[in-house]
């Protein structure tokens, strides 16, 4: 049995962290000392871990909860119940690529229209122009003056 900054240490976390994974039912302390600190043992370091890896996938606190829960009582639970989390979580991030594809490609069309010229002054730029109006025309910002 350890204390936090020992299992904080062990996962490459903050015991502020810890202590938020406490208090949202992620982790539970194995005991308490006679002094009234908190103890932890390996299996929840094996939590911590377990935690970490599941955010660094994208899952939810809510997400990694229900996790959790299913495999302190793995028996009751079916794959099925655990792939229908990550199913969803996988659509879910299918929608934010398209999403992000879609600003990424806006945004490109409105950047590549503009010359970028530093001699130019921003009035005619047509990323403010195209920003301004309803519908992305295209324009280069530069074609339609001179510099000399």
């Amino acid at each position: 049995m350890f204390q936090i900054g020992e299992l904080a240490k062990r996962c490459g976390v903050t015991a502020d962290t810890l202590r938020f994974y406490e208090k949202n039912q992620l982790i539970q302390p194995a005991g308490r000392s006679e002094s009234g600190y908190r103890l932890y043992n390996e299996e929840n370091q094996k939590q911590v871990g377990f935690i970490l890896k599941a955010k660094d996938l994208g899952l939810s606190l809510d997400e990694i909860k229900e996790l959790l829960e299913i495999k302190l009582e793995a028996t009751e639970h079916s794959c099925a119940e655990v792939k229908a989390i990550t199913t969803a979580k996988l659509i879910l991030i299918d929608e934010k690529i398209n999403e992000l594809t879609r600003i990424r490609s806006a945004l490109k069309k409105i950047n590549d229209a503009c010359c970028g010229d530093v001699d130019d002054d921003a009035s005619h730029c047509s990323i403010l122009g195209a920003l301004a109006e309803d519908e992305i025309h295209g324009e280069s910002c530069c074609s339609e003056h001179n510099h000399s």
